[in-house]
């Protein structure tokens, strides 16, 4: 009768034993599910009848995530928390293809071949002069009427145990929107946990081109219907690059000092964008290069944007010698004048025309890279 006892306390035990186990190594398998980096496939819509988009969402561990479409590379939400937890994306986004695929705005491409304007469109490299799409005035801007927002990019995805990575491969045809050389482009989009969204751009060609490349999202830390006139900005620069009427680069630098361009320290962005200037008055408002205060190539701190309202903070680092700051001046229906801000890291605009600003040329059998990152944070 005893020894029955004992074995009936012995399966008890055993049985208990298991069932805990069990039980630990879900609680385990639901830790390591909710810690893994995750990344998921949708279907978003259809362009020129038959071009299927999908669009991805990359996740990290603290439920940050960044929505990507295949057309146009283009970031079309960035969900993060204020600082009450509160989850909102922060970038401006149209909720179907078709308004993508009518935009001029932008919104959140992949800009290029090259980056801002190109003075009547041409540009010489040797002795050959190449003439390019005018979609600004007489200017060339973002890569033409077809550039690399208006394309679809091929994709694939890459999970690590810290990240989650888009990446997307694109091949521009020689002389496509007038730009020499078939030229092989990557884009990769990495969300990590550490709240960071690195972009890296890397490209070559088989016949010398140009290459600019930059991501045209528009920021606006409340997640709100509302202007950014009370965000604060920072900017990592002493000088700036003025512009003629017709927004082309004068050529010289000019000293931020004792004038609306100077965001040394943090500013709201509405405190003097109304000012008697000039400058301001040719853009209506900020759509200027700043010149970054760093050595050519080095990657480093750029500019920095707060919302004290939600307590977003963004962080924006690069290895490119500029950022053009653009204040949403002509955003228009569904949007508001100035809802959100562009901080594109990229090279000086008309540069192939500007002997004194550093090259974009791009030889064959060189590769051009190019790293952007943007850290969220809380404060």
């Amino acid at each position: 009768m005893l020894k029955k006892y004992r074995i009936r306390i012995l399966c008890i035990v055993i049985i208990t034993f298991c069932f805990l186990k069990c039980e630990n190594n879900k609680e385990i398998s639901k830790m390591k599910t909710k810690s893994s980096p995750s990344i998921s496939k949708d279907f978003f819509g259809t362009i020129n009848k038959n071009d299927s988009v999908q669009i991805f969402t990359l996740k990290n561990s603290k439920n940050i995530s960044v929505k990507v479409l295949s057309y146009g590379g283009i970031i079309k939400e960035i969900n993060i928390p204020d600082k009450k937890g509160t989850f909102k994306n922060v970038v401006l986004d149209y909720e179907k293809i078709e308004s993508y695929n009518t935009d001029r705005s932008y919104l959140g491409a992949i800009i290029g071949r090259y980056a801002n304007r190109i003075q009547n469109g041409k540009f010489k490299i040797d002795d050959s002069v190449y003439s390019l799409v005018q979609n600004n005035n007489e200017n060339h801007l973002h890569g033409g009427l077809v550039g690399f927002d208006k394309v679809i990019w091929i994709a694939k995805t890459d999970i690590k145990e810290n990240s989650a990575s888009l990446i997307l491969k694109y091949f521009s045809r020689n002389m496509e929107e007038g730009y020499p050389g078939n030229l092989k482009v990557s884009v990769i989009y990495t969300l990590t946990n550490d709240n960071e969204l690195d972009i890296e751009y890397s490209a070559n060609t088989d016949k010398k081109t140009i290459v600019n490349l930059t991501n045209h999202s528009y920021f606006n830390l409340t997640g709100e219907k509302e202007n950014i006139d009370n965000h604060l900005l920072k900017i990592n620069s002493k000088e700036y690059i003025p512009v003629n009427s017709n927004l082309i680069p004068i050529g010289q630098f000019e000293n931020v000092a004792n004038t609306p361009f100077d965001f040394n320290n943090y500013k709201s962005i509405g405190k003097e964008i109304n000012s008697k200037n000039n400058q301001l008055s040719i853009g209506n408002g900020y759509d200027h290069c700043w010149v970054l205060n760093k050595k050519y190539n080095e990657y480093g701190l750029s500019a920095s944007l707060y919302d004290k309202i939600s307590g977003r903070l963004l962080e924006i680092y690069s290895d490119q010698p500029g950022i053009q700051v653009y204040t949403g001046n002509y955003l228009s229906d569904p949007f508001i004048k100035r809802q959100g801000i562009c901080l594109e890291t990229q090279h000086y605009p008309d540069s192939p025309n500007q002997k004194k600003y550093p090259s974009t040329l791009l030889n064959p059998n060189e590769e051009y890279y190019s790293k952007t990152s943007f850290k969220f944070m809380v404060e």
